[in-house]
């Protein structure tokens, strides 16, 4: 008899915060507590049981908070889906839960997304995907460096592909703790090294191949200050239909070669491209 596939998280409580909430603010959240999305100067507490009184604990102890507004969620609708295990380009996306599924012929990477977007259904991340399986068919990659890593996905693909090292950057705190749990689950710890950093501090890092599924701006900065060697090759996503002419245009400007490009509903756009 099949199991039926059930997340760690059911129900999801969300409370939006004026501020940032500090790590050492989390020891009064009590169990229930699953992470800080921190953007920009507010914080969102998400919690698996409603904690109106744990956030009043918080709220006593730090008068610069404010609570603006709270969010109820189930964990399916959050995540948009994606429950089951999924299928992109070679490699099969399996949840640490549930069912146990067929890996046959498949590329296997276990994933808890947690409350952290990133688990495979955006369409940028299936064409990084794409890309990531393409450019390792022409040539191996060695070193890697996955900038916006998000639940470090993409950077476990490389990894289970064959790269020597691999460096995730993040910025956000939660998805930093997210990258990591993932990278343990999937035994790839002596290869992926997650950080958390701005991009534009990694842009000196050694790599053959750079993947930014990432704002745009840093994508542009990225093509305007790192030094490229003869043969280094970029995936570049997480580009609306004006951003990606831009780059197109700098890619051409900086003696890219593009090799593939990928889009989403004339929507999101995804390059391959090769220094020359």
């Amino acid at each position: 008899m099949e199991e039926t596939v059930v997340a760690p998280y059911r129900d999801l409580y969300i409370y939006l915060i004026n501020g940032l909430v500090r790590a050492d603010d989390e020891a009064v959240l009590g169990d229930a507590f699953l992470g800080n999305w921190v953007e920009e100067d507010s914080s969102f507490l998400f919690f698996e049981k409603p904690a109106d009184k744990l956030l009043m604990r918080l709220l006593k102890r730090r008068s610069d908070l404010e609570l603006v507004d709270d969010y109820y969620f189930t964990y399916e609708q959050w995540q948009g889906g994606g429950l089951d295990a999924l299928r992109i380009e070679g490699f099969l996306i399996v949840p640490p839960w549930g069912k146990t599924v067929s890996t046959e012929g498949l590329i296997r990477i276990f994933l808890d997304p947690g409350v952290v977007f990133g688990n495979g259904l955006h369409p940028t991340t299936r064409d990084c995907f794409r890309a990531i399986a393409w450019a390792h068919r022409k040539r191996p990659f060695s070193r890697v460096l996955d900038l916006g890593t998000g639940t470090g996905v993409l950077a476990l693909a490389v990894a289970i592909l064959g790269a020597k090292r691999v460096v995730a950057a993040d910025l956000n705190p939660l998805c930093v703790k997210t990258a990591d749990k993932n990278v343990k689950l999937n035994g790839l710890d002596e290869i992926i090294d997650v950080v958390e950093r701005p991009a534009e501090d990694l842009f000196d890092e050694p790599a053959d191949l750079v993947v930014a599924n990432i704002h745009h701006a840093v994508i542009s900065d990225l093509l305007k200050r790192r030094v490229f060697r003869k043969k280094d090759r970029v995936i570049l996503s997480g580009l609306m239909r004006s951003q990606a002419r831009e780059v197109k245009m700098q890619l051409v400007g900086n003696h890219f070669r593009l090799l593939r490009e990928w889009d989403h509903d004339m929507t999101w756009f995804t390059f391959l491209a090769e220094i020359e």
